[in-house]
Order: structure tokens, then C-alpha cells, then sequence
């Protein structure tokens, strides 16, 4: 994970609930583009989930074991 990455998973995992990109980007004072490839890539990644229909993006549970 590059430092925006982590960044953007840490904003997340504090946050205790789930987010939207606007949401995510106010709290680390970054573009929303730049916050949005981080998202895309954590994703991708499945670290973290996106719901479809708010748009909220919140930390993947992990699978224990």
C-alpha cells in the first residue's frame, strides 16, 4: 500500500462507520481525485467494501485464520 493508501484505510478504520469520498477527502484535507485512487485501489485490493447505492465506503472484515 503506497502512504495515500494507508491514509485513506486509516480515515476509514477510525471513522468507525462508513463514508463517502467527499466525506473521506474533507477529513484528510486531500483532493477528492487523489482520495478516489487511493479508494479504487483498496478496493480492488477488497480492503475495504462499497455500498452501490449510498456510495459509503467502509473497511472489508477480514477473515480470521
Amino acid at each position: 500500500m503506497g502512504k495515500m493508501d494507508e491514509q485513506v484505510f486509516e480515515v476509514l478504520k477510525s471513522a468507525g462507520t462508513p463514508l463517502t469520498l467527499n466525506e473521506i477527502a474533507e477529513k484528510m484535507g486531500k483532493p477528492s481525485k487523489a482520495v478516489f485512487k487511493a479508494l479504487r485501489k483498496l478496493f480492488e485490493q477488497e480492503k475495504i467494501n462499497c455500498n452501490q447505492k449510498t456510495r459509503q465506503y467502509s473497511v472489508a472484515k477480514q477473515e480470521e485464520g
